[in-house]
C-alpha cells in the first residue's frame, strides 16, 4: 500500500478533517485524520493493518514476540495488525499521567514491536519505549498507519510507517492567521 492509498481509504471513511484543531501533542493544525472514523470500518482496519503488518515483516528481522499498544489510539491497530503477525497484542495505559503495562507481565528480553494510529511528534511511541525498556523488554522498532511528520519525528526506535503524510502543525503562540481566526476543535485523546 502506498501513501495515496492509505489517504484514499481515510477520504472514503471521512477521517480527514479540516479546520483549526488542537493535536494530541498540543500543537495546532488545519488538517486532522480521524482515525476513528477508519477503525469503525473492520474491512477498511484490516486492509490497513495487514498492510502494515507486511510491512513490519519486510523491515523487522527475526522474530517477534508482542505487539504493543500506547492506549488509546494504539488499540485498535495494535490488535488488529498483531492478528496478522500471528502473535500477542497487548498494551500501555496512562497511570498518573505515565504509561505503564498494568493488565499483562512481558518476559524480560520479549522482542516487541509498539504499533500506533498516527505519529506526529512521536511522544506516545518514546514513552512506551521507556515503559517496554524498564520491564527489560527489546523493543526492535515501532510502526504506525500514517506519520504525519513524514519521518521527522524521533521515536527512539526504527519506524515503519504504512504511508507518511506531512501536515503542517503549529505551536499554539505562533498560527498562521487564517488558522488563528477558526475556532480550536480538540478531538484527540491524551487527557482521557
Amino acid at each position: 500500500m502506498k501513501t495515496e492509498d492509505v489517504l484514499a481509504v481515510f477520504r472514503e471513511a471521512g477521517a480527514i478533517l479540516e479546520g483549526h484543531f488542537i493535536l494530541t501533542s498540543g500543537l495546532r493544525s488545519p488538517v486532522f485524520l480521524q482515525k476513528a472514523r477508519v477503525f469503525m470500518y473492520a474491512d477498511k482496519t484490516e486492509m490497513l493493518c495487514r498492510a502494515l503488518a507486511k510491512k513490519i515483516t519486510s523491515h523487522v528481522p527475526g522474530r517477534i514476540d508482542y505487539v504493543v499498544g500506547p492506549a488509546i489510539g494504539g488499540l485498535i491497530p495494535a490488535y488488529e495488525t498483531s492478528r496478522h503477525l500471528k502473535v500477542p497484542a497487548i498494551w500501555v495505559e496512562r497511570e498518573n499521567g505515565v504509561f505503564r503495562l498494568r493488565r499483562f507481565e512481558i518476559e524480560k528480553g520479549a522482542r516487541v514491536v509498539i504499533v500506533e494510529d498516527i505519529v506526529t511528534t512521536g511522544l506516545s511511541i518514546r514513552e512506551t519505549v521507556e515503559c517496554m525498556n524498564a520491564l527489560g523488554a527489546d523493543v526492535i522498532a515501532a510502526a504506525c498507519i500514517v506519520d504525519r511528520s513524514a519521518g521527522k519525528s524521533d521515536v527512539g526506535v526504527p519506524l515503519v510507517a504504512l504511508a507518511e503524510y506531512e501536515v503542517p502543525a503549529y505551536p499554539a503562540d505562533n498560527l498562521p492567521p487564517e488558522l488563528a481566526a477558526l475556532p480550536a476543535l480538540k478531538p484527540g485523546s491524551r487527557n482521557i
